[in-house]
């Protein structure tokens, strides 16, 4: 299932809808971004573009790939585990430890099973909430060779978790608890 796109596709680009596994067997949903038109042998430095925190692939995630493969890289949009097309359950539960092995799983199939890679450039961007989680990942992965983040902002501070009376705390995270 789709969830729409927001942008149109370049007449210049491709795009190819994959799934692959992180480490822990879930299956993620991606789309891969390349530019037309490709010599067979031609590698090219690639981009993992994670999406805002709650968004899918399809929305601010297609408006970078699709424009950062005009500019000639091959570019991985993916929805997180839990969200879009992703699997996992509970649906929309936060994961932060998941959301950044979500990155390096994208790193693995880009270096792995995707065409046209430069498994030596390999880039990650995350945007906004995402961000924190590509900065997570490209702490500890050493694949990836530099990180973008967009409007990035504290995960925890948006829910003003910092500023939670401790008793306010403790129901916050018994309500997130029980979700699982």
């Amino acid at each position: 299932m789709s969830y729409g796109y927001i942008t149109k596709l370049s007449e210049n680009v491709d795009r190819q809808h994959v799934r692959y596994n992180n480490r822990y067997g879930t299956a993620i949903a991606a789309d891969i971004y390349t530019p037309k038109n490709l010599e067979e042998n031609k590698l090219l430095p690639a981009i993992v573009i994670g999406a805002p925190y709650g968004s899918t692939k399809e929305q601010a995630a297609a408006i970078y790939a699709n424009t950062f493969a005009q500019l000639g890289f091959v570019t991985l949009a993916f929805d997180q585990v839990y969200i879009g097309e992703s699997a996992g359950e509970p649906r929309h539960v936060a994961s932060p430890d998941l959301y950044a092995e979500s990155f390096s799983a994208a790193v693995d199939y880009l270096g792995t099973k995707a065409k046209h890679v430069n498994r030596e450039q390999i880039s990650v961007i995350g945007i906004s909430g995402g961000a924190e989680f590509a900065l997570s990942a490209a702490a500890v992965d050493t694949r990836i060779k530099s990180v973008v983040t967009i409007s990035m902002y504290d995960m925890t501070d948006i829910r003003e978790m910092a500023n939670l009376a401790p008793e306010q705390l403790f129901q916050l995270k018994d309500q997130l608890s029980r979700q699982r």
